[in-house]
């Protein structure tokens, strides 16, 4: 009997089944946040915290079995610097599923999976750009002395943009007038 043996079968094979949650795991680990079907979602889940829960052991043989599943040294390496790092204080639960709505044409509902600190280091480095930003604008301000904005620069609040540039049948006609006025 197979009572209580579910997985996530995705109506396909075996085979096609564990090259498509390979790939949609080091596609995963690789760009930290992936769009696809809702239940495709739930099954990569299961297989990408086990590798993340191995790579945290650190050890020659959790590297090989982690190698066995993703097929991949580029994305084990990654795996095992860089995002074992991120999870080392974290117990599980290091990706989180959006719903994200239906796909247009057959309606089949979709999902964004993302590892949990995906976006951390890039709000860090926001926050430093902005700062960096802000001081520079500081200096510019005590450079020139003024204190408050500058003056603005072409043409006032609600001007059509290029209102100053003739089109190009306008320049030809005024190139027309002015030949006609030299004769």
């Amino acid at each position: 009997m197979r009572h209580r043996k579910a997985k996530g079968a995705l109506a396909i094979d075996s085979a096609h089944r564990k090259a498509l949650l390979r790939n949609l795991t080091v596609a995963l680990l690789r760009h930290e946040k992936v769009v696809t079907t809702e239940p495709k979602a739930k099954a990569v889940r299961r297989l990408v915290e086990k590798v993340i829960t191995l790579a945290k052991v650190e050890t020659l043989h959790a590297r090989r079995q982690v190698l066995k599943h993703l097929q991949d040294a580029e994305m084990t390496a990654k795996l095992f610097k860089q995002l074992n790092a991120r999870f080392s204080d974290r117990n599980g639960g290091y990706t989180r599923i959006y719903k994200f709505g239906h796909r247009k044409g057959d309606g089949s509902p979709l999902a964004i999976i993302e590892l949990c600190d995906f976006g951390v280091a890039s709000e860090l480095e926001k926050k430093e750009k902005s700062a960096d930003e802000s001081a520079k604008k500081q200096a510019e301000k005590l450079k020139t002395g003024s204190p408050g904005r500058k003056p603005a620069k072409g043409p006032g609040k609600g001007a059509v943009k290029g209102a100053d540039k003739e089109t190009p049948r306008a320049e030809k006609k005024k190139a027309g007038k002015k030949a006609k006025a030299k004769e």
